[in-house]
């Protein structure tokens, strides 16, 4: 069923004491997309000039795309407990996941161990760039740019071991010895900590747009939005509203169409705040690799995909009358998609994830939507939370008129259907911009956690398991636990 591509490194640094070390990713030709298959150039020939150092920092990127960082494991950690997704496919097929539908997901659970191993290779990646490019002789701005990139995917990897586990090991540096190799986990403080010095430190460096080759790396605004998530985590409302208000200020806008926002050809359009690159490259499957859509899109046996993470009846119902963006979200068993494809009438799943949909035409030899990129920062969601901090911050003015740019965006032309939040009781406030993310983010790998930072999640997903003290948090692999023999501690419960 699954084919996983791990091309970019040839070993992992985990959190814990496993080998070491270099990654090569030969040649860019087109665009920093084009990461071939790894080479063989060894450790000792390598990190010697820019070219080598753009090598290094293009192979980070490619990364963020491959099976751990975007397929199963992601699904698992950062989609299934919420109210908004199942695990879909067809019932016999990777029932491991229903463990995280249900959170009877124990630590020995591969999905945890292969969710833990794809942030810390990404980290690995990060930590040799900013060990290996300071001493190479070149230009200075590029240098220093590269440093600021390799520490905005540091601190967005560390971000999401940290929602997912609360504190893990935290290492910014390569070891040096076998000394440095097995540490213990940091707190959830202090991961935190080093996220946000990794973003202040990028986002003084990263430029505000780059031209067409470079689109797609991390801009300043990507550091200031993460930035802004990162404090929303922690309650840091002055942070974010100081840090959303910057990003405001930076040229973005919202995307006219909201079912067209997450087509193909309106990839890293105006609202793109970040977004993980993925390129089908005729012929070359091991950069095609990318296989996000194709795990998520429609269950059919004509091009669309294997049908898992599947929306629920409670996200469809969760909707106002009428608003666009349900059916741009959802696809329903019987329609027909606006791109014209007719989806069965009957099938294992009544729903699918529309976000993730790439029309059925655009099948390639690699895999379904290989070319279909990951949003993940919108400016939709920087506009959510500006609204929240500045509703927690007690002023409303503020707070609707950001939440409701996003509902007019919404609308569209209608004035009908999603009128304004006039509201300006912080309390109903509150509930109507904690409504609008669930349905502005749907399916976006964010509703979960939202529901636990927000202090819900024991009520709204007691049905589904989730017991308090407990599943706030994923339980740490234990495979690393026994790599590291105790020094690793479990999280309560598990």
């Amino acid at each position: 069923m699954k084919k996983i591509r791990f091309n970019y490194i040839t070993s992992t640094l985990l959190g814990t004491a496993a080998v070491t070390v270099l990654l090569v990713a030969n040649g860019c030709t087109k665009s920093f997309l084009d990461v071939p298959p790894q080479g063989q150039q060894p450790n000792e020939a390598f990190w010697q000039n820019e070219d080598d150092a753009a090598k290094a920092v293009n192979a980070m990127y490619a990364n963020l795309r491959t099976w751990n960082n975007v397929a199963f494991a992601p699904i698992a950690i950062e989609s299934l407990g919420s109210d908004d997704t199942e695990k879909g496919s067809s019932a016999s097929d990777a029932t491991f996941l229903n463990k995280f539908d249900d959170f009877t997901a124990t630590s020995t659970e591969g999905q945890t161990l292969d969710f833990w191993a794809g942030q810390f290779q990404n980290i690995n990646l990060a930590n040799q760039v900013l060990a290996n490019v300071p001493p190479i002789a070149m230009e200075e701005g590029l240098k220093n740019r590269f440093l600021a990139e390799a520490k905005f995917i540091r601190a967005y990897s560390y971000f999401r071991l940290v929602r997912a586990f609360g504190g893990v090991p935290l290492r910014l540096k390569l070891p040096v010895d076998a000394s440095e190799y097995n540490i213990p986990r940091a707190t959830k403080e202090e991961v935190y900590a080093a996220i946000e010095q990794d973003l202040t430190e990028a986002a003084a460096v990263l430029p505000q747009t780059y031209p067409s080759k470079d689109i797609g790396r991390a801009t300043k605004g990507a550091a200031l939005a993460l930035h802004a998530k990162v404090s929303m985590y922690q309650n840091k409302w002055d942070q974010v509203l100081n840090l959303t208000n910057q990003v405001m200020g930076l040229g973005y806008a919202l995307f006219p169409d909201y079912e067209k926002l997450f087509r193909v050809q309106n990839e890293n359009s105006v609202e793109s705040v970040f977004e993980i690159q993925a390129a089908y490259v005729p012929g070359n499957c091991d950069i095609s690799n990318s296989q996000y859509s194709q795990v998520q899109g429609v269950r059919a046996s004509f091009g669309g995909g294997w049908g898992f993470n599947v929306p629920t009846q409670d996200l469809a119902n969760a909707y106002e009358a009428d608003d666009p963006r349900r059916d741009a979200t959802i696809i329903f068993r019987g329609e027909t998609t606006p791109q014209g494809d007719p989806i069965p009438a009957t099938g294992d799943n009544p729903m699918y994830n529309q976000k993730s949909y790439v029309p059925f035409s655009t099948y390639v030899e690699c895999s379904e939507g290989s070319e279909q990129n990951i949003r993940v920062i919108r400016y939709a969601d920087v506009l959510l939370m500006n609204a929240e901090a500045a509703n927690e911050l007690g002023n409303p003015a503020q707070a609707k008129s950001s939440l409701n740019a996003v509902r007019a965006r919404a609308r569209g032309g209608n004035a009908a259907i999603l009128p304004d939040v006039t509201t300006d009781d912080q309390g109903a406030l509150r509930e109507a911009i904690w409504k609008e993310r669930r349905v502005e983010l749907a399916m976006e790998f964010d509703r979960f956690f939202d529901l636990v930072r927000q202090g819900r999640a024991a009520t709204v997903l007691a049905g589904k398991g989730f017991v308090a003290g407990k599943n706030e948090v994923w339980p740490i692999p234990q495979n690393e636990i026994d790599l590291s023999a105790g020094t690793l501690t479990q999280n309560p419960g598990y």
